[in-house]
């Protein structure tokens, strides 16, 4: 498989903090460092002071039961999303098998939540994890509208809560928290990574396609804010057509350098298949985000071979954490792992290093310490938080290809953006 290749034209994105290994030897910064020794220390102290006096108080009862790590995992796990959810749990799943069931030396009980993609019963079930169950930790959600109803209620209980994938603005800028942590992405930065290819391609004239829909319109304006030509025209089909001849026929009569193309779920099958029977695949470039992609292509195949679409992760990024997830993850499941599952695997291995960092503490103050410092070895391999605790990291243009007769998957072709933050965190206060 390929390595990516560089595809840059100017200064890094000041968003990101550092530069690339090949401009300099980039050291960690040993703040978050001292900063989780000096309240580790404050922890032990308030520690041994409680076992004292409860030792005095039993007349030396006998050792308490080694500390258990519970952990709530919300995923959409029903209807026509499922995939999506059974992406994350399986790829955190394998996380915990590769501790043997004890994160960080703890053993690890994990409790597996079906959001149904409904707000309102995703923070009933949040809520019964943190009154009910007594989670320490809750990771997962898979969708925008799931997170942005479970978000608050969940931090203001100070319990920890890794997100996998949806980042939205609200939640990375002015509603940011320090019990949040996102191991995903800004919902944005896909879209800008596009819209940066595009004008490093030099692609004067783009129509837009996208569903009528706030989330989409929102892909359509971050794209825009990093691409330097003229959109033509913006196409918003209904949300569930499933017939875009009529789109197809626009952008067949416009002749653009590119089309963007932002479509989720089945729409996207059905917008790639008939993209591709019109004639247009190889006359007219499509770039997409949240299209195309290891969940789609099964469905698609050849269909969406040679087609692009941007991402932070992708099988082929070479470092040796993402090689031994790749293969044991297609080993276990029987089929090939996409982002939703990466980071499904990032949040269990962020919480194991962590854990380990703390020596087996879990306090959520301690803990939020040690998972900015923790020596964290992602899927990705560049990897950081950012002062809003979502990530900086590298987005790729990634491409369908074929590996075999049956397999068909997403590998990363160049890096368009190095240690990129996203455009919210100036705006976190914590």
């Amino acid at each position: 498989m390929r390595a990516p290749l560089a595809l840059q034209d100017g200064p890094k994105d000041p968003r990101g903090s550092g530069c690339a290994p090949s401009d300099a030897l980039r050291l960690p910064s040993m703040k978050p460092v001292l900063s989780f020794f000096k309240r580790l220390g404050e922890c032990i102290c308030l520690g041994t002071a409680i076992g004292v006096g409860l030792a005095i108080g039993a007349g030396g009862a006998a050792a308490q039961e080694p500390p258990v790590l519970r952990i709530g995992l919300m995923a959409t796990l029903s209807g026509p999303a499922a995939v999506y959810g059974e992406h994350l749990r399986d790829g955190f799943m394998l996380a915990v098998d590769q501790s043997n069931g004890a994160l960080g030396g703890l053993e690890t009980r994990v409790i597996v939540v079906d959001d149904k993609l409904d707000p309102d019963y995703a923070l009933e079930q949040v809520t019964k994890l943190i009154e009910e169950n007594g989670i320490d930790i809750l990771v997962g959600v898979n969708f925008s509208k799931v997170m942005n109803a479970v978000h608050d209620p969940v931090v203001r209980t100070n319990t920890l809560f890794i997100g996998t994938h949806s980042g939205p603005g609200a939640i990375a800028g002015r509603g940011c928290s320090r019990y949040f942590f996102s191991v995903g992405a800004q919902d944005d930065q896909a879209n800008e990574t596009m819209g940066r290819y595009a004008s490093l391609k030099n692609y004067d004239n783009i129509v837009t396609l996208a569903p009528d829909f706030d989330a989409s319109r929102a892909a359509v304006e971050a794209f825009r804010q990093h691409y330097r030509g003229q959109i033509s025209r913006e196409l918003y089909p209904k949300l569930g057509q499933v017939d875009f001849s009529e789109e197809i026929a626009q952008i067949a009569e416009i002749e653009p350098d590119a089309v963007f193309v932002y479509m989720p779920a089945g729409m996207g099958v059905e917008l790639v298949r008939q993209f591709n029977d019109s004639g247009l695949k190889g006359i007219v470039p499509l770039l997409s985000t949240n299209t195309i992609n290891a969940v789609s292509l099964p469905y698609t195949k050849e269909q969406a071979e040679g087609l692009f679409s941007a991402s932070h992760w992708a099988p082929n990024l070479d470092n040796p954490t993402n090689k031994r997830f790749v293969r044991e993850f297609s080993r276990k499941y029987g089929y090939a792992p996409s982002v939703y599952a990466a980071e499904g695997f990032d949040a269990g291995k962020l919480i194991h290093f962590a854990i380990e960092f703390t020596g087996g503490i879990k306090d959520a103050n301690v803990l939020a310490n040690a998972l900015q410092a923790a020596p964290f070895e992602s899927v990705r391999g560049d990897f950081r938080f950012n002062t809003n605790q979502f990530p900086i990291q590298d987005f790729f243009l990634t491409e369908a290809v074929r590996r075999t007769s049956r397999l068909y998957e997403m590998e990363a072709v160049a890096r368009v953006f190095d240690d990129l933050g996203d455009s919210y965190a100036g705006s976190c206060r914590m």
